[in-house]
């Protein structure tokens, strides 16, 4: 190698590291420009590493989605990312997932602050909440025609272009294991989501992959005749309706059809005001009786109205509070929490108040349906239908498949963490370890 071409290599390997030391240092200013410090109402310790913001998805339409991450409690760069999407479609994850089931912070019992969930998931992994679809939370666009566009297809693409633009954003989490979990409608995003990561990865070189390793999902919608399948025998096998109205939708509907014919959406408009008086989303809780359609976003206002309705809210058994999405909704329609939270307050999201669903479900989506479609995947079974414990109880039950696992938490309704948060935690570090439930006392 003559002089002259060792030292054009040599320039290119300056300009090279250059290049990749600048893009370091502004991922590295980016990421500082999304961290936060500490929430209204916040406490002051344990101290959690957290970081908000919004990735851009179509730099065209204007639309962006909106993050919460939380680095793990210890050792974050060894644990694995877990991406966390709630379902609706159209419910939260930054209201439910983050701040009411499984984030570090989640918000207290009357909304007037936070307080450390000593269950939450970033003691097993890096945890990243993500506001999907466009439209939902604090995610916008400034198209509005995106949001007549919006299916499945389009949410899975919209959330591998957050992945890509997100982990330019942190690159030292981009060679870690990755997972993705989430819950209802995630049943639809998540598998769906994997599959797009799975497609994009055959196409690409290893250092630009997303390390993809699993995916988890709690009370999945996943197949309309399966679901609603398990909707009617669950309310009839737990006394909702009775034997004779079981019979008249066994009739009239067959849920393999795409509509459904009139009388059968009749029958199931009956079997669904049937849970009026009771919480259709874990059916063994009490029902909120407070009126939560009104809840406003001024915090003073919020308190007076919870002080007014005191008196005539429900006792509350061992700990749970129906009326616990209300107070989330009022916490986080402040603005100082909004602002702190560095989210889009000024721009075409302004007019539209942030609102959450209703949540708890265990009569909507049952493990009944659950069941049937596993079962119809016909996989191999690898360990028969048994128990796992946690303090010396039954937690719930599972069963092995070859590639899946298919686990019940006794007493939980569709929300697991925040129904049965300890439970949940032994799922999750159970999931990402790789390991079998605990089969004997614990």
């Amino acid at each position: 190698m003559t002089s002259s071409t060792a030292a054009r290599h040599l320039l290119l390997f300056t300009i090279f590291v250059a290049i990749s030391m600048l893009l370091a240092i502004t991922a590295r200013d980016e990421q500082e420009g999304d961290r936060l410090g500490f929430l209204p109402g916040q406490p002051r310790s344990p101290l959690v590493s957290q970081f908000s913001g919004y990735v851009t998805v179509n730099e065209h339409n204007g639309r962006a989605l909106f993050y919460w991450f939380f680095e793990a409690q210890t050792l974050p760069a060894q644990k694995p990312l877990l991406l966390w999407l709630n379902g609706g479609p159209g419910c939260s994850s930054v209201g439910y997932g983050a701040a009411s089931e499984l984030g570090p912070l989640l918000v207290n019992g009357n909304g007037t602050g936070l307080e450390f969930n000593k269950f939450a998931w970033n003691k097993e992994a890096n945890l990243l909440f993500l506001e999907s679809p466009v439209g939902v939370g604090f995610s916008y666009t400034n198209t509005t025609s995106d949001l007549d566009n919006i299916d499945d297809r389009f949410v899975a693409k919209d959330t591998y272009t957050f992945l890509v633009n997100w982990f330019n954003k942190f690159p030292q989490y981009k060679s870690h294991d990755f997972y993705i979990s989430g819950e209802s409608y995630a049943g639809h995003y998540v598998p769906q989501l994997a599959e797009v990561v799975y497609d994009h990865n055959k196409h690409l070189e290893a250092n630009k992959q997303i390390n993809l390793k699993g995916f988890i999902v709690g009370n999945a919608e996943t197949n309309d005749y399966y679901d609603y399948k398990g909707i009617v025998e669950f309310a009839w096998s737990h006394s909702i309706i009775s034997d004779q109205f079981y019979k008249r939708v066994k009739n009239v509907c067959d849920f393999r059809l795409s509509p459904t014919t009139n009388e059968c959406s009749h029958v199931m408009d009956l079997l669904f005001k049937m849970y009026h008086e009771i919480d259709m989303y874990n059916v063994y809780a009490p029902k909120c009786n407070t009126d939560g359609s009104a809840v406003s976003s001024s915090f003073d206002n919020t308190v007076e109205k919870e002080a007014k309705n005191k008196a005539k809210r429900l006792r509350m058994y061992s700990g749970y509070d129906p009326c616990y999405s209300n107070y989330v909704e009022a916490y986080l329609n402040r603005m100082d929490v909004q602002k702190s939270l560095h989210a889009n307050t000024s721009g075409w999201i302004k007019d539209r108040r942030w609102s959450l669903c209703s949540g708890d479900v265990d009569g909507r989506v049952p493990f009944i349906g659950s069941r049937y479609w596993v079962e119809a995947l016909g996989l191999p079974i690898k360990s028969q239908w048994q128990p796992w414990y946690f303090k010396n109880q039954v937690a719930g039950r599972y069963v092995e498949y070859e590639g899946l696992t298919m686990a019940t938490v006794r007493g939980a309704g569709h929300t697991v963490p925040q129904d049965k948060p300890a439970e949940a935690l032994v799922l999750i570090n159970s999931f990402l370890l790789d390991r079998q439930l605990p089969t004997k006392d614990i």
